[in-house]
């Protein structure tokens, strides 16, 4: 679903928990082919312009992205370390398909797997799905209250301006 006032268009993030399975998927639509969506994914110097809330900077301190590449980063307000991140990358299939593990470092056993979509929506656009698995109900909630969804618009409203920029 999308609305559009004068000329900018602003398209609606979809946060979705099934009530009987530890997933979360995300649907988001971007005004920007495949090509330069998936670009803006993987590539370190344009995803620290765009990954998390306005009001934390990002620094990449490893990114590997291949199949069977690996990653760490971490988040920072004011010079201070808020939140770091871990995982590897399982499948990089160009402009398409990513799949990777996700893990927040202050709870190290909770891996998610999050398979993440490239597809056409019309137009020049690309629709985004990310499908998350966690190992249990309670993981996913706290994942949820965690504030992520605030982290997931913001971000993804800092990647429309990038991605018009590109």
């Amino acid at each position: 679903m999308t609305s559009t006032t004068g000329r900018e268009t602003r398209h609606e993030t979809r946060i979705e928990a099934d009530p009987t399975l530890p997933t979360i998927r995300i649907v988001r639509e971007f005004d920007a082919p495949q090509a330069r969506v998936f670009r803006a994914w993987i590539e370190p110097e344009l995803v620290t312009q765009w990954l998390g809330p306005k009001d934390l900077d990002l620094k990449i301190e490893t990114w590997e992205v291949r199949t069977g590449g690996h990653y760490r980063y971490a988040s920072y307000r004011d010079g201070q370390e808020i939140a770091a991140f871990y995982g590897s990358f399982h499948e990089v299939r160009p402009d398409t398909r990513l799949v990777q593990t996700f893990t927040y470092e202050g709870v190290p056993d909770g891996v998610a797997l999050e398979t993440a979509l490239f597809e056409p929506a019309g137009e020049g656009r690309t629709r985004v799905t990310v499908l998350s698995v966690v190992d249990s109900l309670e993981a996913r909630d706290a994942i949820l209250a965690s504030g992520m969804e605030h982290g997931v618009v913001e971000g993804y409203q800092k990647l429309d301006a990038l991605l018009a920029s590109l």
